[in-house]
């Protein structure tokens, strides 16, 4: 399938921008450039739905007090979900599209209780493990918060970079998910490369857009400090997949050079004979979850992982 016309046509607004025209990552980028991505991304008003009631608040963690947002639906399913923001472990925050509009859908859509949290972020200094001890602590409060509700259940997920620290959170805690929600996930130090004819379709995408080896080693070493002996619960698609691993759901995005990511998990899963279902969005880019619900393959995504926590809810005990 090609890129859906949606997002094509919006790459006229980047027409002779490179790398070398936007500052390194943490610096400022030039102005005309700023105006640009946010032309890309506005895809009009969004307002939460009325019937999920959001609040803020804060955990105490091993690292200090790590701030939530926590979204209660009017008629709440026994589910619940922590959900993870992505941003290459550097960026990212409680009102990006990705957390705000993600976790707010979801408990409308759902009737899931959803708790976005705001994990300290991978600067040079703030490394592995502390973003994954942020959402550990998140974790094990809210399962802590559900045990005593009858019939509960729990799940984690997150989304790109969010979606390795749901996965390896899962893995490292002793309180287990229910169900476990990746959205287009960076889970491997090395990702393979896409088909060639998926490589094709995307030659049009500016290379900021891309994910070439180089931003991938950027993203990792910021996080854990080195490209060598990266410890397995930092980019957890190496763990190996055991047959009682928590139900798994994967959504893909199509046109996404960390897609062979999601998949090699999802093969693994399937050949240790693990549950798991996935989704690959047609027509979208890495980070489709960051945008309004209105923009093309959004809400059908919404849609998919609003049925893995409905799917939840039917089988409570």
């Amino acid at each position: 399938m090609s890129l859906d016309p949606y997002y094509r046509d919006r790459l006229s607004l980047f027409d002779g921008f490179s790398n070398a025209d936007r500052a390194a990552a943490g610096g400022t980028l030039d102005e005309e450039f700023q105006e640009r991505l946010v032309a890309y991304g506005d895809d009009g008003p969004w307002s939460p739905p009325s019937e999920v009631v959001i609040t803020d608040e804060v955990v105490d963690g091993p690292h200090g007090t790590v701030p939530i947002r926590r979204y209660v639906p009017a008629d709440p399913s026994g589910v619940a979900l922590l959900w993870v923001h992505g941003g290459g472990f550097a960026a990212g925050t409680l009102d990006w599209p990705e957390a705000h509009v993600v976790s707010a859908e979801l408990a409308a859509r759902a009737g899931a209780e959803v708790v976005s949290v705001d994990y300290r972020l991978a600067d040079g200094t703030t490394r592995y493990p502390v973003p994954l001890d942020d959402v550990l602590a998140v974790w094990e409060q809210l399962d802590d918060e559900r045990s005593a509700v009858p019939g509960a259940r729990t799940a984690i997920g997150g989304a790109s970079a969010g979606a390795a620290l749901a996965l390896a959170a899962s893995l490292r805690s002793d309180r287990r998910a229910d169900a476990v929600l990746l959205a287009y996930p960076f889970l491997h130090a090395v990702v393979p490369a896409l088909p060639a004819d998926v490589l094709a379709e995307m030659a049009v995408l500016p290379d900021f857009m891309r994910f070439p080896t180089e931003s991938i080693d950027w993203m990792v070493g910021n996080y854990v400090g080195r490209l060598e002996d990266v410890p397995e619960l930092a980019l957890p698609g190496i763990v190996p997949v055991t047959p009682d691993r928590p139900p798994l759901s994967v959504l893909l995005s199509e046109f996404d050079d960390l897609r062979p990511s999601g998949e090699l998990l999802i093969a693994a899963s399937e050949a240790a004979g693990a549950p798991v279902r996935s989704r690959l969005e047609p027509g979208v880019l890495h980070g489709h979850l960051n945008r309004h619900p209105v923009a093309p393959g959004v809400s059908p995504s919404l849609d998919w992982l609003a049925d893995g926590l409905r799917a939840m809810g039917n089988h409570a005990d």
